[in-house]
């Protein structure tokens, strides 16, 4: 019996990772950098990311990082228009059901809250984490074991729900069962190590009633 689903956040539950995308190559564009080869940064985090952009000059990477944060600071994530709209039903189905809800992105706090505030379901979270509160990113497990643990749940209690290669990985290694949600926009993202892949959020309700 499911008692509890652990949900990714970009590109799961808000269309987040294209607006990054977008956003950090036209501030790549803006700052005419030059990078050598495409890369594919769904569901990486910040340190990461830099260090793939700018991998051998550390004083170029520091500051381009900075002047980043800075630069998405002027161009905020519009969640209103992000958000998936079958978050709301979805999450309002699975409390009817006593399906215990959980948040585990790799984004800050402060953007799962606003995604939550966004998506008018902070009542109905019942756990959240960022991967900034833990000692190692996805794909490392750590923060689905914390999830786990803090939500008072087994493996065969749960499951999660991803996208990129790193975030299903991850819930693989906590022993989780992860369901992939199809790219929204065709990008070449290998989801081949899922259990499975839907086509919407809303299949997450048939599932929970199949296992």
């Amino acid at each position: 019996m499911i008692k509890g689903i652990i949900f990714d956040m970009d590109g799961v539950l808000a269309d987040t990772e294209y607006f990054y995308r977008q956003r950090r190559e036209n501030y790549l564009r803006e700052k005419k950098f030059e990078r050598r080869e495409e890369t594919d940064f769904t569901g990486s985090n910040e340190k990461a990311i830099w260090e793939t952009l700018v991998p051998e000059d550390l004083k170029l990477r520091n500051r381009m990082m900075l002047e980043y944060r800075e630069y998405r600071a002027v161009h905020p994530e519009p969640y209103e228009q992000l958000v998936d709209p079958q978050v709301k039903p979805l999450f309002e189905s699975l409390k009817k059901q006593g399906v215990r809800i959980g948040i585990a992105s790799s984004s800050e706090n402060s953007a799962i809250t606003a995604m939550m505030e966004a998506a008018k379901v902070t009542e109905l979270v019942d756990y959240r984490i960022s991967g900034t509160e833990c000692s190692a990113h996805k794909p490392a497990p750590d923060i689905y074991l914390r999830a786990l643990k803090d939500m008072g749940l087994e493996t065969n209690e749960a499951f999660a729900v991803e996208d990129s290669k790193a975030g299903i990985a991850s819930a693989l290694q906590a022993g989780l069962r992860v369901y992939a949600l199809k790219p929204r926009h065709g990008e070449p993202i290998d989801q081949s190590a899922a259990t499975a892949v839907i086509g919407q959020l809303k299949d997450v309700l048939a599932l929970v009633n199949s296992i």
